[in-house]
């Protein structure tokens, strides 16, 4: 007999790359050396600061203790620091900053304080799934908003419908962009602030790319925009600037209220984040300065390398100013996944469809510059036998 599951959970979209990683054993298995260009997983190492202060840490009985949502002090001042330094914005590291086991857990459990059933979320399309599955599972509706390039892949907020704001309660937002690499200008953020205190909404500002950004471009904090303090919570994580994907080590900062809030979420679904690894990631803040802007440099280089050769290749591709990823028009009108699956069985390279993340990512593929730059020309060179 076939188990019935609740409906909100016939609701959620399938995982991204589902079958991709049997796919990829076969293709191995029969010689084929395969590229993966999907996840947004680099394969650089994190800093080493990083490592010994884990090392350091695990060998301590007290760092094996219940973490709980307080945390490692040091953790959440570290934070603060940070935050201080690099965006100008003071923060109190107990009330307006908590740790998450990585920035995706909280963005999906934000939904679970704010959203009551009925209750409308704006969501961009394509966009990361955690911005739709916490609004399904907190019984909201999510209300997608295409991203398009004559909006420079922006949310625009005045085509959001009325029904819609009369009952909006959370703006997802994540600039840098995953997937499109869009960047958002410092007058955006003050409309989307205006937009938020109009409707009495949340701003969810997803800012896990905040520090991958090339030729002197300097992301801002939604949190430096007057009135954001109010309304706005950001999340943060150490997988992209600082390799640590696997850690699950990242942390929220903003209002007060949604801070604790979220908090109280959490105290029902989780324990808190491993305290050595909070004492990893106080160690890679604290190396900011010494260790990641070689480790942006080497993914401008990896961006400059994939750009040229899928140039070269025959695709139109811009050269982004931000993130790790390469967002690439599929060539002929084919569609996205068919692309996708052609892209590993004929030429073992992976791709994410524009689909996977939203049927507004339809057209478009992308390609992670998780790999070094020969390997990248050769994923190019693959690919563009498939547009002959």
């Amino acid at each position: 007999m076939a188990r019935r599951f609740a409906p909100r959970f016939a609701e959620l979209p399938g995982y991204p790359l589902a079958g991709v990683p049997e796919l990829r054993r076969r293709l191995e298995a029969e010689g084929v050396n395969v590229i993966d260009l999907g996840a947004g997983d680099a394969d650089l190492a994190p800093p080493p600061a990083a490592v010994e202060a884990l090392r350091a840490a695990t060998a301590d009985p007290a760092m094996s203790r219940y973490p709980f949502q307080l945390g490692l002090p040091a953790f959440r001042e570290a934070v603060t620091s940070w935050m201080k330094r690099r965006f100008g914005v003071e923060l109190d590291p107990y009330r307006e900053v908590l740790p998450l086991l990585g920035s995706k857990e909280g963005i999906a459990h934000l939904a679970l304080a704010v959203l009551a059933p009925g209750d409308w979320a704006v969501v961009p399309d394509p966009g990361y799934q955690a911005y739709v599955g916490g609004t399904i599972l907190s019984g909201g509706r999510a209300h997608l908003v295409p991203l398009r390039r004559e909006h420079s892949f922006l949310v625009p907020f005045d085509g959001i419908p009325g029904e819609v704001r009369e009952r909006l309660k959370i703006v997802y937002l994540n600039y840098p962009n995953n997937p499109t690499a869009a960047s958002a200008p410092h007058e955006y953020l003050e409309a989307a602030v205006e937009f938020c205190g109009r409707h009495d909404a949340v701003l969810a500002y997803d800012h896990a790319y905040s520090e991958i950004a090339f030729d002197g471009y300097r992301p801002p904090s939604v949190l430096e925009i007057a009135g954001a303090r109010d309304l706005a919570i950001e999340f943060h994580s150490l997988s992209k600037t600082y390799n640590m994907t696997g850690w699950r080590i990242g942390w929220a900062a903003g209002s007060a209220e949604l801070i604790a809030a979220l908090a109280k979420v959490k105290t029902f679904v989780d324990t808190g984040v491993f305290l050595a690894v909070q004492a990893a990631g106080a160690a890679a803040l604290q190396c900011y300065d010494a260790w990641v802007p070689a480790n942006v440099e080497r993914f401008r280089q990896r961006r400059d390398t994939a750009v040229d050769a899928f140039r070269a290749a025959g695709f139109a591709v811009e050269r982004p100013s931000a993130t790790l990823y390469l967002w690439i028009p599929v060539p002929g009108g084919e569609p996205s996944s068919a692309f996708a699956r052609r892209a590993l069985e004929e030429q073992g390279v992976i791709v994410l469809p524009g689909v996977a993340l939203g049927s507004g990512g339809e057209g478009y593929f992308r390609v992670a510059l998780t790999v070094p730059p020969e390997r990248l020309r050769e994923a190019a060179a693959r690919l563009g036998r498939l547009r002959r």
